[in-house]
């Protein structure tokens, strides 16, 4: 016996750009490829709806058709739109960067048309960046380094201790502010035993630069700036009840022993690992400041439309951020729409980075086989020896992983690659001042 078949029909479609980023989707269906979908639910809905003054299942198929028609067709709609949507993407190599929503759809007994709104990657073509020169930072850890690195550590341990004498930057002064009237007299609100870290005022802070130098028992008043533009300076005065400073431990191997969990028992070796610390932390911070002066570079050179679904993705991640940074909720006076509206011009940034650097992806042919996902595994498993590269393998290859691990090295190759066409100088800087 022979069979025939009937030979498929290519779907019907039209491509409408609506902008750089935003595009329209047309479908058309004949009613055989959908009149056996409408009938199977018609038949549903027979058996499921009930109308006053007929048995349920009994109902005539014209009344139900009328009644449940509408929601069958949106059902049916639906349900084609997201069944033929991937394969047209791919068959037509359409990048999109946002699910597909229908923005409406025509129904007839004899075609069905549907109408998907979406996003795409925009089309553009990438300035050449081969002339492009980057500075990078070369930090040397000399043993002032070490030894600043190591107080900031014996803070933690250390004892805040009174002095009799004049407040040097790095000490706590403890005070009475009182506000004061415009003629100088006592005000409304005063606060007792006020604690000022000058070492954590900004250099530019009114009572910072009041109190430094004074001792306890001495007054000062404070001029501040009006709280609007235009307003008069309000004044305070603070008077200093003590000077307390930081008197921290001698370093020795008990201590150490204590400090580092018993990890290392004597001073010689636990300095060695703070340079060590040092070491890998400013070289870590060199090659961030390059891949960040560079990708700013990037992004400025080419301004590309961004679509909006990115720019939200990245503006949502900023604010969870900043919550994060918050303790895991924002303070209830806290305008967060203002926040987010503040970030939006990060969020585009981000998201045309992203575009961009998915761009040289492309012109590369840059993909990550198993091979990729091996090779960081052996790289990952060098830097601790704890580590098994096998296990870490099995890891990465998970579905939890796979993805998370497959943007990670893209990333690095995509960085890898710019930096083998850019110019990059090295350059010898001083390891900044950073305090614990």
């Amino acid at each position: 016996m022979t069979i025939i078949t009937k030979p498929q029909r290519a779907l019907q479609k039209n491509i409408k750009n609506i902008s750089e980023t935003e595009q329209e989707l047309e479908i058309i269906f004949t009613s055989d490829e959908f009149a056996n979908d409408y009938e199977q639910e018609l038949e549903e809905a027979k058996k499921t709806v009930q109308l006053k003054g007929f048995r349920k299942g009994h109902a005539p198929a014209g009344l139900i058709r009328k009644l449940a028609g509408p929601a069958i067709e949106a059902s049916i709609a639906e349900k084609l739109a997201s069944k033929h949507f991937g394969d047209i993407v791919e068959s037509d190599k359409i990048k999109t960067a946002s699910r597909a929503g229908m923005i409406d759809f025509t129904f007839t007994p004899e075609q069905l048309t549907v109408r998907l709104g979406y996003e795409v990657h925009p089309e553009f073509d990438l300035k050449d960046f081969s002339s492009y020169s980057f500075t990078r930072s070369v930090y040397t850890i000399d043993d002032a380094a070490v030894e600043k690195e190591i107080n900031l550590i014996l803070k933690g341990h250390g004892t805040m201790v009174s002095v009799d004498e004049a407040a040097t930057a790095t000490d706590t002064v403890i005070g009475d502010v009182v506000k004061l009237t415009e003629e100088g007299e006592e005000g409304e609100g005063k606060t007792e035993n006020h604690h000022f870290n000058l070492e954590y005022l900004p250099e530019d802070n009114p009572f910072g630069k009041a109190i430094a130098g004074k001792k306890a028992g001495e007054t000062v008043v404070v001029e501040t700036p009006g709280q609007n533009e235009g307003d008069a300076p309000v004044n305070f005065r603070v008077t200093i009840s003590e000077v307390k400073r930081m008197e921290l431990p001698e370093l020795t191997d008990e201590l150490v022993k204590e400090i580092t969990g018993q990890r290392f028992e004597n001073v010689a070796d636990f300095k060695a690992d703070v340079k060590i610390q040092l070491d890998e932390h400013f070289s870590m911070k060199s090659e961030e400041d390059l891949l960040e002066s560079i990708s700013a570079k990037l992004i400025d050179e080419n301004p590309v439309a961004t679509p909006k679904t990115m720019v939200a993705s990245f503006s949502n991640m900023l604010v969870e951020n900043a919550k994060r940074q918050m303790g895991g909720s924002f303070p209830k006076a806290f305008d967060t729409d203002q926040f987010q509206t503040a970030m939006q011009p990060n969020a585009e940034r981000h998201a045309r980075w992203l575009v961009i650097s998915q761009k040289i992806a492309e012109m590369n042919n840059l993909e990550i086989d198993e091979a990729a996902i091996r090779e960081y595994a052996e790289k990952e498993a060098a830097k601790n020896t704890a580590m098994n590269a096998e296990e870490l393998m099995k890891t990465y290859m998970s579905a939890d992983f796979r993805d998370y691990v497959t943007d990670t090295i893209t990333k690095e190759k995509i960085y890898e690659i710019i930096k083998a066409k850019v110019s990059i100088t090295d350059e010898a800087t001083p390891v900044p001042d950073h305090r614990g």
